[in-house]
C-alpha cells in the first residue's frame, strides 16, 4: 500500500458509510434515525449534505493529524503510519486527502 492508496481507502470508507446512512432500507442504527424523521425529498437532499460534509470533516481531520498537519485531541504530531510491509504512509497525506475529500 502507499499514500494515496491508504487515502483512497479511507475515502471509499466514507463513501460507504453515507450510502449506508442514507439508505431506503436502513441497517445502522442512524440510517433508522434519519429514516425515522420522515423527510421531504428537499430534506433528504440536504441530510445528504449534512451528513457528506461531516463525514469529510471527520475523516480529513484524522488523515491530517496522522500527518501530524492537525491535531487529534487536542494534540498534534506527526505520526510514523507504515503499512505491514514496512512502506512509509505518513508525510504525504495531506495532498492526497485534499485531491479525494475536496475536489
Amino acid at each position: 500500500m502507499n499514500t494515496e492508496q491508504l487515502v483512497k481507502a479511507f475515502y471509499t470508507e466514507k463513501q460507504d458509510i453515507l450510502k449506508l446512512y442514507l439508505s431506503e432500507n436502513p441497517e445502522t442504527k442512524v440510517g433508522q434515525l434519519i429514516k425515522s424523521l420522515n423527510l421531504t425529498g428537499e430534506q433528504n437532499a440536504i441530510m445528504e449534505k449534512v451528513m457528506n460534509t461531516a463525514l469529510t470533516d471527520v475523516f480529513y481531520t484524522i488523515l491530517l493529524g496522522l500527518d501530524g498537519c492537525a491535531s487529534i485531541g487536542g494534540i498534534q504530531e506527526m505520526y510514523d503510519l507504515k503499512d505491514e510491509n514496512g512502506n512509509q504512509l505518513s508525510g504525504e497525506i495531506d495532498a492526497y486527502v485534499y485531491e479525494y475529500f475536496h475536489e
